[in-house]
This record gives structure tokens, C-alpha cells and sequence, in this order.
């Protein structure tokens, strides 16, 4: 079947043509066969995998596949609706209030991704809506405020509402360049928005310095902690001080469900009555269906499990230490902010392309960030190791690493 002569003029052929043979960004997707872990079979051809963000690997553990089975046997695979049509079942409000106890809100809201949450709290917290009878929240006059490392959901979230107008940026974890642009804008709402464990460099965010400047400001703060919900927290933990703050002072918490618990799906948690209001106002919750119902069952079963078997991580944060220091043993800069995202410099996007395909061609899925992933020229590996990872893979990774190093000169 051909296309309309009406596609023609907008130009895909030629980008996606152009792309393809410049950068081998895009072609056809890698076919996976099997479980995704940490190995992965894309087109028949097994392949360590450090690419993925399931990184406790939790979902090939009998017990839980038969949570998840018993799950479905109970609610069936799907919602049927949304929250608004059909109200939500119990697997969802049970999941719901276990994200409130581990987070220390009063209340907590899921969506079926944690993309969908992001781009849910800034149109609840931006809209004008009128429902009549005096009903009505009027969010015109908000402006946010984000890091400018912030994650791409956010930044679409936001874009709608004018940059310089009602969005601002700060610089990359810089509380003092926080203090100025806060300083300046006048709105009579004002969020701001930072990360706990950004994804891209795996950095830690000073978070008691800016939740400090919302206070002095009288700001909303919004933690997007996507990246160290279950990780982080406990006080024996690194970042042990920062969770302490986003637990006691911040205003809302976003985390998703697909990293340290594995699984589709996210959540914010805050006050009550916001919360609640979140089910009209974000969109999100009322356009889209929740997240799967064992889904759900299996999400709430592993946050009990993190939380009730502390091991289960402290073991995993153990391998991930080792790994840093066996890669500063081959010269491989990681930066200072020691988090289980471990991001090594390449710089030079050509030869960030060229580093992609040879570690392939050595056996070796690795993501490599390149613009608009990053800054152009600022391309870096973005490795995560997991708990499954075996000593044999993970020594054949660090001496193909050196080698390539060395022929690549990064």
C-alpha cells in the first residue's frame, strides 16, 4: 500500500534516509526474542546487555511471575477504562497507598507510565478549568521553574506555556543560578522542578540546597525520583540525607516503576487534597487507562519486598562500587556523584557512533548518548549494570572497554 502524494512534501524520506546512512540513529528496530535482562537476543544473536534500566532483575524470579499470574487470574489483564469511567480496582489503591508509606505523603495517584505522571502534574498545575456552580481552579498564572537537565517529559509538559513567559530553566544543579531566576519571577504560583538521580549523567541533585530556595520563595517543589525510588533512602544507604529531605519537605514525588521495581507504570505522591484533584485535573488520569491490574499487584509486591529485605539493593550497590573502581582502574573518568548510573565521557559524537557499533560487534548492547540526548559533543556511555550480570560478563565488558578506549582515544 502506498502513501498519499499528501506525505510526500513533509520530508521523511529524505531524513529518515539521511539519518540512517550520517548517524545510524534510526533503521529497522532490533528484533528481542526471549527475556530481556541481562542478556538479550536482538535478531538471534545474544548480546550482554547494559542498556537496561530493569536493574535488580527481579521479574525473572518465579515467586513474582506467579504474583503477576495470580494477579490476572484475579483482575484479568486490563482496566477497561479509564479511572474517571470506571473508577480504579483494588490492586491500584493498594499499590497507591503503598507509594504514600514509602514515600511519606499523604496520598499517592498512578498512571500507566511514568512519562504520563510528569506530563499529568504540569497540566494540573497549569490549567484553567471553570465546571460551573463556583467550581473552578485557575492555574493561568503558574510558572515553572526546571533544571535544565530535566528529563524530556518534563520539558514536553511545559512547552505549551511559553519559555521566558511561564517556564524557566536553572543550571544543572546550581542552587545559587536557582536563587536568581526565583529571584526574578514574579508569578504567583511558582514550581520548581528537580531530580533526585538524573539519567543521563547519573548525578545526585543537592536537593536540601533547592528545596531550602523553594522555602525562602515560597515555591512548589516537584522531585521527579524516576531514577532512586527503592534505591535510595534507607539511612545506612549513600544519599541517605537527600532522601531524608525529600521525604520530610518536598511538595510532590514522581517516581517510576521501571527501574529498581522493573515494571510499567508510575505515581505521584503529595498532599491529599492535590492529589485527588490530580484525578480530574491531569488528563492523564482521566484520557488514558491505568496501568495493567497484576501489574499493579506485582509493583505493590516488590516495594513491600525492597522495603521489608533491605539486602536485595545493599547487595546490588555493593557490585555497582566494585564496577566504578574496576573502571577507574582502566582510566575511565565516572564523575564525583557515586550513584548506580554510571556515565563515562566520550565527548566526540563521531566517534561515540563508531563506539556503538563496536561494541556490538563485540557482543555488547551498550547505550550511547549522543545530541539530542545530550549536548552535541558532550556523547557519553550511560552503562547500568545488573544484579544478573555475571563476573564472566562483566570482566569480558571491562577488557573490550579498554580496548576500545585505546583505539578510540576517549
Amino acid at each position: 500500500m502506498t502513501s498519499s502524494g499528501a506525505v510526500d512534501k513533509w520530508g521523511f524520506e529524505t531524513f529518515a534516509q539521511t539519518l540512517e546512512e550520517g548517524s545510524g540513529l534510526i533503521g529497522e528496530p532490533a528484533v528481542v526474542d526471549g527475556i530481556t535482562g541481562p542478556s538479550i537476543t536482538q535478531n538471534g544473536r545474544t548480546l550482554t546487555n547494559l542498556a537496561s534500566i530493569n536493574l535488580l532483575n527481579l521479574h525473572q524470579r518465579a515467586d513474582l511471575r506467579q504474583c503477576f499470574a495470580e494477579g490476572a487470574h484475579r483482575y484479568g489483564l486490563t482496566t477497561g477504562g479509564s479511572r474517571m469511567t470506571q473508577g480504579i480496582c483494588r490492586a491500584h489503591l493498594e499499590l497507591e497507598h503503598e507509594v504514600s508509606q514509602v514515600t511519606g505523603k499523604e496520598r499517592a495517584i498512578s498512571f500507566a507510565t511514568g512519562l504520563l505522571a510528569n506530563l499529568g502534574f504540569v497540566h494540573a498545575m497549569s490549567q484553567d478549568i471553570d465546571l460551573g456552580a463556583g467550581v473552578r481552579m485557575n492555574n493561568s498564572d503558574s510558572v515553572f521553574v526546571l533544571d535544565r537537565e530535566s528529563h524530556w517529559s518534563l520539558w514536553k509538559a511545559v512547552e505549551g506555556l511559553g519559555y521566558g513567559k511561564r517556564v524557566f530553566f536553572f543550571r544543572h544543579n546550581d542552587p545559587d543560578h536557582l536563587d536568581r531566576v526565583l529571584t526574578r519571577v514574579r508569578g504567583n504560583k511558582v514550581v520548581v522542578v528537580m531530580e533526585s538521580v538524573y539519567s543521563a549523567d547519573g548525578t545526585m541533585g543537592p536537593i536540601p540546597a533547592l528545596l531550602d530556595l523553594c522555602e525562602k520563595h515560597n515555591a512548589i517543589s516537584f522531585v521527579d525520583d524516576a531514577n532512586g525510588f527503592m534505591i535510595y533512602g534507607p539511612a545506612h544507604r549513600p544519599f541517605a540525607t537527600e532522601y531524608q529531605h525529600i521525604r520530610d519537605r518536598a511538595d510532590f514525588v514522581m517516581m517510576s516503576f521501571s527501574k529498581a521495581v522493573g515494571l510499567e507504570g508510575g505515581a505521584i505522591s503529595g498532599p491529599s487534597a492535590a492529589v485527588r484533584s490530580f484525578e480530574l485535573l491531569s488528563g492523564t488520569s482521566m484520557f488514558t487507562a491505568a496501568m495493567q491490574p497484576p501489574t499493579a499487584v506485582t509493583a505493590r509486591e516488590i516495594i513491600r519486598r525492597l522495603r521489608d529485605e533491605p539486602g536485595i539493593v545493599d547487595s546490588y550497590l555493593a557490585k555497582v562500587t566494585a564496577f566504578r573502581q574496576r573502571l577507574a582502574d582502566i582510566g575511565c573518568e565516572t564523575g564525583d556523584t557515586n550513584t548506580y548510573i554510571v556515565s563515562v565521557p566520550v565527548n566526540d559524537d563521531d566517534v561515540a557512533v563508531g563506539l556503538r557499533q563496536s561494541f556490538l560487534d563485540h557482543g555488547y548492547l551498550v547505550p550511547v548518548f549522543v545530541y539530542p540526548a545530550v549536548k552535541r559533543n558532550r556523547a557519553l556511555l550511560r552503562l547500568i549494570i545488573s544484579d544478573g550480570h555475571t563476573e564472566e560478563q562483566l570482566n569480558g565488558f571491562l577488557s573490550t572497554l579498554s580496548a576500545l578506549k585505546d583505539r578510540f582515544a576517549f
